[in-house]
């Protein structure tokens, strides 16, 4: 130590560099000095590199994407052909893969916020989709294609997502019963009810004839009930993701029981900025899509022959549900029932308690009569769906012949459709 101390003041710069001591820091400037320019050299280079990996992850990477190209080809055929048939139907396709990609980027976002404000993106960007397109639909007084196309929705994820769910997971495990949380699937099953009952006392309100004043008290009603629906689902959130964290949240139990199973989605595969940008500009795109969608539906229905009613209730839900489709089968098939039966009834649930009363305070910023009346056929439809399902998830336990079943249902409900004839446009 005292040899050091003496040897510092007498050494000049070349005795410096020779000592051990001052090529030791001779070293370290160097390499602090060659971090220091690789850094300013790099920065955009990486920049660049993380800009392309993004764009691979979100864009190239899922193999449903291939289905991509079909947007641009819908504005193509709309402003070169105006058939509105296949318009319509590479809209709908076009739109597809944007919805799953959608999904993505709000779980991306997800691992950011925490389980809180992660429950409300889901809860928000869940049914992006078909928020955006009911809204155009509305700015386009289509209150029957917003009414219909979101009960649609929930026909789809309560009969057939889910029992394609069961079934699939059913034929993966056939040598047993699936178990899922019963206490979500029952609290999902009284929100359901409610949701039916909101929608059943306008329609037997104007079914009557039993109103104050006639077209104006149904109205009211529907606006009024969809704010209590609003409330409902509000106050579902909070004790769904504060009070009762734990005892209703399945994804986690799935996770606490395979502790010792590494799982690769755990990580975020985009950073939070790229999340919320990839947010933005698939909003947008589906925003775009949406417009010529909905311009089409009408023209559509003529050339292909169809109901109105049967493009709104079964084609636009199934296409829109693709993604949630694949999903829910995914996780029944690895034994993860309850996200699958969070991804398919919990989707019903936000829809029918958050969107559709949504639809109708849009409706009524807009000046527009959306209200709560679905007529008889689709209320009944929706009230029997209702019932089924929760006669199904009673028992907690789900098979191949349970799923089978629901497709079954489903698939009278789409034939039920497409004989039916709107009673709205011929009242009109």
């Amino acid at each position: 130590m005292g040899s050091v101390e003496k040897m510092d003041p007498e050494l000049n710069g070349d005795d410096f560099r020779e000592s051990p001591l001052g090529v030791r820091k001779m070293h370290t400037f160097e390499h602090i000095g060659s971090m220091a320019a690789a850094t300013q050299s790099h920065g955009p280079i990486r920049a660049r590199s993380r800009l392309l990996m993004s764009i691979y992850i979100v864009i190239f990477k899922a193999k449903i994407n291939i289905l991509l190209p079909f947007g641009p080809l819908a504005l193509l055929l709309h402003y070169l052909t105006q058939n509105h048939g296949w318009v319509f139907f590479f809209s709908l396709v076009g739109i597809t893969p944007i919805a799953e990609r959608l999904g993505y980027a709000t779980e991306q976002l997800a691992f950011y916020t925490g389980p809180t404000v992660g429950g409300l993106l889901n809860a928000t960007f869940g049914n992006a989709t078909e928020m955006i397109i009911s809204i155009y639909a509305l700015r386009n007084g289509m209150i029957r294609v917003v009414q219909q196309s979101l009960l649609g929705s929930i026909l789809s994820n309560m009969l057939l997502v889910l029992g394609c769910a069961f079934f699939c997971g059913g034929i993966m495990h056939s040598e047993k019963d699936q178990v899922f949380n019963k206490a979500t699937a029952v609290v999902n099953s009284g929100l359901l009810l409610m949701a039916v009952m909101g929608l059943t006392f306008p329609a037997v309100l104007h079914f009557t004839h039993s109103e104050i004043h006639y077209g104006k008290s149904e109205v009211s009603l529907s606006r009024f009930s969809s704010c209590i629906m609003l409330v409902a689902y509000a106050s579902y959130l909070f004790f769904q993701l504060k009070t009762r964290h734990h005892t209703y949240s399945p994804i986690d139990e799935e996770e606490t029981q395979n502790d010792n199973v590494p799982d690769q989605e755990d990580v975020p595969e985009i950073t939070l900025w790229e999340s919320i940008a990839w947010l933005a500009v698939l909003t947008a795109w589906v925003s775009v899509l949406s417009g010529y969608l909905v311009d089409a539906i009408q023209g559509a229905s003529e050339a292909l022959s169809m109901p109105v009613a049967f493009i709104s209730v079964i084609l636009l839900p199934i296409v829109g549900n693709a993604a949630e489709h694949a999903s829910a089968i995914m996780f029944a098939m690895k034994d993860k029932l309850d996200i699958s039966l969070g991804v398919a009834i919990g989707s019903s649930t936000q829809i029918s308690m958050f969107l559709i009363p949504f639809c109708v305070v849009i409706g009524w910023i807009m000046g527009e009569r959306m209200d709560l009346n679905f007529q008889l056929f689709e209320t009944a439809t929706l009230f029997i769906t209702v019932l089924v399902v929760a006669f199904m998830l009673q028992e907690g336990t789900a098979n191949y012949f349970k799923g089978l079943m629901l497709i079954l249902c489903y698939l009278i409900v789409a034939a039920s459709f497409f004989v039916h004839i709107d009673p709205a446009i011929n009242d009109d």
